[in-house]
């Protein structure tokens, strides 16, 4: 099987997957926030938001240092793993003790604590199955990360659905997520131990102190990342209060959603770039433009769809208590365009090795953030928020950019003009759709018929692309 195929056929048991974790998402999004309330749909985005931060701590890079090191050398997984999982037991503990911490700190109500450090139990079980999440990365055996998310997924939607029913509360959708968390990492680790590996436990102080050195640029990235989706809803919560983190928390609980692809993708690459950068450079480029080329095909579309539907999109999934996260939808979705071009260049910085690098860039955005949402959150609100999200991620695409030219590989020009040319094919599509007004159900379906074709048209699809289509299909 050529190395295309390899990457497409990982992709499709992932997508396949996230189809079903999307529809999962989708229902529970809708119940649960139907369910809370606009105030007590606030608590849970902001414990969520909080443990989503603090999830770092626990994972603290690990996971992503193993993918790189293993996806090269497969022979070290069994010592790697075998090492990390008592290692991780300790950030574990960690992490719930500091959010502890800072819950007091910041002087939450009772009902808030509980639910936050259920949460925060939670995520530490969700950091152990990221780490063998990782290993079938490495080994490029994602088909297994695919069923366990559809575990996962189906399951706590089970248990979300009979918590509801018996009216048990926020506490029970907390506990349901704990219940549904364990399941699957006893799936993922079965799996892993007969099919690809068995670790070798030890706890070699040597190695964990070389792992967690090298694992510290991975949790900081991980941090600021994290930091992107959730620190707008914690500030909130505390700059404005309950009613508008449960507004923000309903439209960025749609976010997720629209990012899965980039997810996927991602999962699937990275370990392929680590390889290619020791090896093929020129294939390194090409594949971080070709990401960027199909990523960026696939997501303008889809936004303008957003902006055109989302009054319509929040009326069905929240009801008319949400109306006003329509406008932050619309503000929002944004955010996830630009992410589909920063995320190929994280990868190819952190497959070249320049984590550092990646750390900087996160972290002057990151502060970016901060300090405009201090500005314009106490004036706008929600919508203040959404603004400085769209900027601090436009600023980090511009720095991230200025690195990766100044490292010697720069856009061909070509790929600037198919880029224009699917802007064009976008804006086409946006019009028409602004006239006919399709039914939502009708509008992905007539778009792809419209929009592929025309793209096709414009001559946005090169020759590459055709080999590459043909590659796929399996046609010479």
């Amino acid at each position: 099987m050529s190395k295309v195929k390899k990457i497409f056929a990982n992709m499709n048991w992932l997508v396949v997957s996230q189809l079903i974790v999307t529809i999962c998402v989708f229902i529970w999004t809708i119940i649960i926030a139907r369910y809370l309330g606009v105030a007590e749909y606030g608590i849970y985005g902001f414990a969520i938001s909080l443990t989503g931060i603090l999830i770092i701590i626990a994972d603290f890079g690990i996971n992503t240092h193993i993918v790189r090191a293993v996806a090269t050398d497969n022979s070290i997984a069994s010592k790697y793993l075998g090492n990390a999982i008592p290692l991780k037991s300790v950030f574990a503990a960690a992490t719930f003790i500091l959010t502890l911490i800072i819950l007091f700190l910041m002087q939450c109500n009772e009902i808030t604590i509980k639910v936050t450090l259920l949460f925060a139990i939670e995520v530490i079980i969700r950091s152990f199955m990221n780490l063998l999440k990782g290993a079938f990365q490495a080994f490029e055996e994602v088909k297994y990360q695919g069923i366990a998310e559809s575990i996962l997924h189906v399951i706590l939607l089970l248990f979300i659905i009979i918590t509801i029913h018996t009216d048990i509360g926020i506490f029970g959708i907390a506990i349901s997520y704990i219940l549904a968390n364990l399941i699957t990492l006893a799936y993922l680790y079965y799996t892993l131990n007969r099919n690809i590996i068995t670790p070798k436990y030890e706890f070699d102080r040597e190695f964990c102190k070389k792992i967690t050195m090298l694992s510290i640029p991975f949790a900081i990235t991980g941090i600021l990342y994290s930091a992107y989706y959730f620190i707008d809803i914690i500030m909130l919560e505390n700059l404005v209060g309950d009613y508008a983190a449960g507004i923000y928390n309903a439209t960025y609980k749609l976010i997720p959603v629209q990012n899965l692809l980039v997810s996927v993708y991602g999962a699937v690459i990275f370990p392929v770039m680590s390889k290619l950068f020791k090896k093929h450079e020129k294939l390194l480029i090409l594949s971080y433009e070709k990401s960027v080329k199909y990523l960026l095909m696939l997501v303008i579309p889809f936004s303008v769809l957003i902006v055109i539907y989302s009054p319509t999109i929040i009326h069905l999934i929240y009801g008319s208590e949400y109306e006003a996260a329509s406008t932050v939808l619309s503000i929002l979705i944004w955010t996830v365009t630009l992410l589909f071009v920063i995320s190929p260049g994280t990868n190819l910085l952190n497959s070249s090795h320049k984590e550092i690098t990646v750390n900087k860039i996160y972290i002057f955005g990151a502060i970016i953030n901060i300090v405009l949402n201090l500005i314009f959150i106490p004036y706008f609100s929600y919508y203040g928020a959404a603004i400085s999200t769209i900027i601090s991620y436009a600023i980090i695409l511009t720095i991230q950019r200025i690195v990766i030219y100044r490292m010697g590989h720069t856009f061909n020009k070509r790929l600037h003009f198919d880029i224009i040319k699917m802007i064009a094919g976008s804006l086409i599509l946006g019009v028409l759709f602004n006239f006919m007004t399709p039914n939502i159900w009708l509008a992905i379906p007539i778009g792809s018929i419209i929009y592929f074709p025309l793209i096709y048209l414009l001559g946005a699809l090169d020759n590459d692309d055709k080999r590459i289509i043909k590659d796929i299909l399996g046609r010479r």
